[in-house]
């Protein structure tokens, strides 16, 4: 039976975004399936006690901008810590990676396009011409993609996604959860990699 890691992520966050390629590289060495699961970050922050970014406290706000371009570096990443069209709904984005999730397309693929978009590409993913040109680059239906994101079985399902992941015990983005262990953060990949390589 293959390995399977349920990622729970947000389609606008940059540290999903810097750990969306690295995540795939882990999977593939170690044979796992990724099963992709947005989430509604505002939803989530609301019974978890996070805050929305305009909400934090200065200095917390001042330092995540110096961990971002700190892991950009480290990680060689291109990343702008303050981009232009940030912060944004996100949707119908992430319904259209469900969408494609649903149709047995690579989801992270269309996933990390999009990511990239926002915090590499200076692109606003609320803008649907925008993503279509996204999902149309990345070799999908996009005219397809983007009018399933707004039928009642995808907004059931994101509902859904972010409903397990409140139920699990997630309270951030990304989280990856292997054997119900739970890795919050692109900096937990590489103990994500051990536990993987353990079974």
């Amino acid at each position: 039976m293959a390995k399977t890691i349920d990622y729970f992520f947000g389609i606008t966050s940059p540290w999903t975004y810097l750990g969306g390629e690295r995540l795939i590289e882990v999977a593939a060495r170690h044979g796992a399936v990724i099963n992709y699961k947005p989430m509604d970050m505002g939803k989530l922050f609301s019974v978890s006690g996070g805050l929305p970014l305009a909400k934090r406290a200065p200095q917390r706000q001042a330092y995540r901008l110096i961990e971002l371009a700190r892991w950009s570096r480290h990680l060689g990443i291109p990343l702008n810590p303050q981009p232009k069209h940030f912060p944004v709904t996100g949707w119908p984005a992430a319904g259209m990676v469900i969408a494609a999730r649903e149709h047995g397309g690579d989801c992270g693929k269309l996933a990390n396009a999009l990511m990239r978009a926002v915090w590499a590409e200076e692109l606003d993913i609320d803008d649907t011409e925008v993503l279509v040109a996204i999902a149309a680059d990345n070799g999908f239906d996009a005219g397809t993609l983007l009018d399933e994101a707004g039928s009642g079985a995808v907004k059931a399902a994101f509902e859904a996604d972010t409903q397990e992941a409140i139920d699990r015990g997630v309270f951030g983005a990304p989280t990856y959860v292997y054997k119900d262990e739970p890795f919050w953060g692109q900096d937990r990949l590489d103990f994500l990699d051990r536990a993987l390589a353990r079974d």
